[in-house]
């Protein structure tokens, strides 16, 4: 799966990233190209869609990080959508960067306005 496979959906000025099924070193690479691709066209909010992943790697943990840090020195709020993978990204501290919820409709919520 290469970063142009990673679909970016435009909700109004919201972008979603939608994250794959796993997470690993193998593709860790495009899955930051895409959050740091998504994050540089500004959006008022990006929200990483991992509510299909089911298994993320420290390689995953870090191109999310990544994500964060693009998305954080354009102002972009972010939150992250999981439910497999949520604790492991807990333990990881990712919440302590960003917002996670439990659903997409939830994201889509708190990022409304």
């Amino acid at each position: 799966m290469s970063s142009d496979d990673y679909l970016i959906e435009w909700l109004g000025s919201r972008a979603v990233v939608r994250m794959p099924a796993e997470i690993d070193v193998t593709n860790a690479d495009q899955a930051r190209a895409a959050l740091v691709a998504a994050a540089d066209q500004d959006p008022a909010a990006l929200i990483i869609d991992m509510s299909a992943t089911t298994f993320c790697d420290s390689a995953g943990v870090q191109a999310i990080v990544m994500g964060y840090r693009q998305a954080a020195g354009n102002r972009t709020r972010l939150r992250l959508v999981t439910t497999e993978v949520g604790r492991i990204l807990q333990l990881a501290g990712i919440g302590e960067l960003m917002p996670i919820d439990a659903s997409l409709d939830a994201a889509l919520a708190a990022t409304e306005g």
